[in-house]
């Protein structure tokens, strides 16, 4: 950003602050906080819109923690969102501070705090997530300290470019995907053999309870596979969430994969839902066609999740930055699984 915009979004530095929940008259300065740090190629609109913003978050898709001084300028901002397919699950993202009131000064953190602590209960939110970055372990570090819990591996996410202003990543990054379970929802799942070991050792640490079992039904005669497929041009990335599974999974799903890859996308992700007791037949089809293990996902279908990944390319992994054992394990589980469908893809 010019030097005559830095001066447009100029905020008197130094003033005392509150974390507060958005109010309709905040959204001027919400916008005018994430063109000042992002410029107007920001990708999620509803934070350039104040219209938009101010419609979200009365309608409770957007609920947004903000910090305001005094004088009522907008210094920071945190939301939670809807991005999963169950939605009393909320995402917590889209945040900012302004460079005058960064370094030290807690607010990201309490704004983060406070999207736990009040906007999920206020909105009656079951479960959050966030996705702490691999470039630095900032933001890993305050989510664990948070009590959430890691549970999965956004391998390759974003490219460099979205970091070029604060100079930290020299190829793609990845996330974790962290949890915090609010209101619980026991219920059975079932674990495909190929990643028994895996989601037990996950679930292990799950902040609520599961009947597990495993997966060794075949396809039903009846039924039929739904998929949704969104495409993210700016990270070159394509999400399948595959609600349903059936016989004609093969054909649907390579169908919706060809026409992603035609668009020059670099990673997939898979979301698949561990309620169906055929689960193990899908993920033998995926790991044929170079899929590999990601992660669980709690109560991504309100029933969990399983993430599954295919990229095009070496992953990065020596430019991770990983804070917590946990994630740790969890990012071997990722790289071995990468590795044997590399190797197998070789072979073939």
């Amino acid at each position: 950003m010019n030097k005559s915009n830095e001066k447009e979004y100029y905020i008197e530095p130094g003033q005392e602050w509150e974390i507060d929940l958005f109010k309709p008259e905040d959204a001027e300065g919400v916008v005018n906080l994430f063109l000042s740090v992002y410029g107007k190629e920001y990708p999620v609109k509803t934070y350039l819109d104040k219209e938009r913003l101010t419609d979200e978050n009365h309608a409770g898709t957007t609920i947004s923690t903000v910090a305001r001084t005094t004088k009522g300028d907008i210094v920071g901002h945190v939301a939670l969102y809807q991005s999963a397919p169950f939605k009393k699950i909320y995402e917590a993202g889209a945040g900012v501070v302004h460079r005058d009131y960064r370094g030290g000064k807690g607010i990201f953190t309490r704004m983060t705090a406070h999207t736990q602590n009040v906007s999920a209960n206020k909105f009656s939110v079951e479960v959050i997530f966030g996705e702490p970055v691999c470039n630095h372990i900032f933001s890993q570090k305050m989510t664990s300290n948070l009590g959430w819990i890691t549970m999965a591996l956004e391998l390759d996410l974003m490219p460099a470019s979205a970091y070029i202003a604060e100079k930290s990543a020299s190829g793609r990054v990845s996330s974790f995907i962290d949890f915090k379970t609010l209101i619980p929802h026991p219920h059975r799942v079932f674990l495909p053999s190929q990643y028994r070991n895996e989601l037990e050792y996950i679930y292990e640490g799950l902040d609520d309870e599961r009947d597990m079992y495993v997966s060794q039904a075949p396809f039903p005669e009846e039924g039929f596979t739904c998929i949704n497929t969104q495409i993210f041009d700016f990270a070159q990335v394509a999400r399948l969430t595959v609600s349903k599974s059936g016989k004609d999974f093969s054909e649907i799903f390579f169908r919706e994969e060809k026409s992603a890859e035609s668009k020059g996308i670099t990673l997939i992700e898979v979301w698949l839902n561990l309620s169906e007791p055929w689960i193990g037949e899908t993920i033998n089809l995926l790991r044929g066609k170079g899929y590999f293990f990601g992660g669980l996902l709690p109560r991504w279908f309100n029933e969990d999740g399983l993430l599954m990944l295919k990229t095009k390319h070496r992953p990065y992994w020596e430019e991770m930055q990983i804070y917590s054992e946990r994630a740790i394990e969890i990012t071997g589980f990722v790289r071995r699984d990468w590795e044997d469908r590399t190797r197998q893809s070789k072979e073939q």
